[in-house]
């Protein structure tokens, strides 16, 4: 019994032995060892999303084969910090009727598709919404930050306007359920007529009067690819007193989305402290590249948002 105790292990051992080599003492390969794409995705300029609390796109065409995605970061109580491989996602931007009229109420449907083309119906909510939907037109004049109803059959239906005629960039920002955060754009046409677009041009002083309040934005960096903390004070616009009341607007003090005068880097920021109720409210990005973006704050207070917009040079 003892030499049989004693030579059961060992010939164990020679099996194992002889199952991990190749003959040549060599271990075989079992395949290669790699992390998802959507687990190593990181920031444009190198940091994780968790590190700028920024949600970043870069050239997020809508198109088949492009790249529709960037870091989906939190500082806060978001839970998705990394940027899911939007390749696995599709979105469709479709009008109603005979399309979208300028000045009339639109019926817009945004339909969400895996790659082959299967309805997404699971979402997680993503600051209060399943499906966050901003809208710009060509020279970033235009912003609106609506909400679409979700329907079923990876559909989400909304009714909005356009003040004008021409070109509107739509981006679907969503979390699909237990992946990390997605963002698809693309362009779409509106009929009617179109004024001329005006340049995009840097603010002098970044001090802006909106609804009665002065609001004054304030960043440590405009440097591509540094950390820079954009800080808001909102101030009652007569008597110069700090606002400390703002109320949760999508359950944080504000939000800030950040595009790039081209429309083609997208930045959806969200505040260091959520709770804050002002005067300031400060949120932590990064910039990907040199160049002129527009930022827009929003805020709420006494029941009401505000969007207050600036634009920077990065250099």
């Amino acid at each position: 019994m003892k030499r049989n105790m004693i030579w059961i292990p060992a010939i164990l051992v020679l099996v194992l032995l002889s199952a991990c080599g190749n003959g040549n003492g060599h271990s075989v390969p079992t395949g290669h060892e790699s992390g998802s794409e959507e687990a190593h995705e990181k920031h444009a300029g190198g940091h994780g999303g968790e590190d700028t609390g920024s949600h970043v796109g870069e050239r997020a065409d809508n198109h088949e084969g492009e790249d529709g995605h960037g870091a989906h970061g939190e500082h806060g109580a978001h839970d998705a910090d990394e940027q899911a491989d939007s390749g696995r996602f599709q979105a469709s931007f479709t009008f109603g009727g005979d399309g979208a009229e300028a000045s009339e109420n639109a019926e817009l449907t945004v339909q969400i598709t895996d790659r082959n083309g299967n309805p997404v119906n699971d979402f997680d909510l993503n600051h209060e919404k399943l499906l966050h939907l901003i809208i710009v037109n060509r020279d970033l004049s235009f912003y609106n930050h609506i909400h679409p109803d979700f329907i079923g059959d990876g559909k989400f239906t909304v009714a909005t306007s356009f003040p004008e005629g021409g070109n509107y960039k739509l981006f679907a920002d969503f979390v699909p359920k237990g992946e990390a955060g997605v963002t698809l754009n693309d362009w779409v046409n509106v009929k009617g007529k179109a004024s001329g677009h005006k340049a995009v041009e840097a603010d002098p002083e970044l001090v802006k009067e909106v609804n009665g309040k002065q609001i004054e934005l304030a960043i440590s960096s405009t440097k591509p690819k540094e950390d820079a903390t954009l800080t808001f004070t909102i101030r009652d616009a007569e008597t110069k007193q700090g606002i400390n009341d703002l109320e949760p607007y999508l359950g944080a003090v504000g939000h800030v989305v950040i595009l790039s005068a081209d429309a083609e880097q997208y930045i959806h920021v969200h505040p260091l402290d959520e709770k804050s109720t002002g005067p300031e409210a400060q949120f932590m990005t990064e910039f990907p590249a040199a160049g002129l973006y527009k930022i827009w704050g929003e805020f709420q207070h006494r029941g009401k948002v505000f969007t207050v917009p600036f634009v920077v040079e990065v250099k």
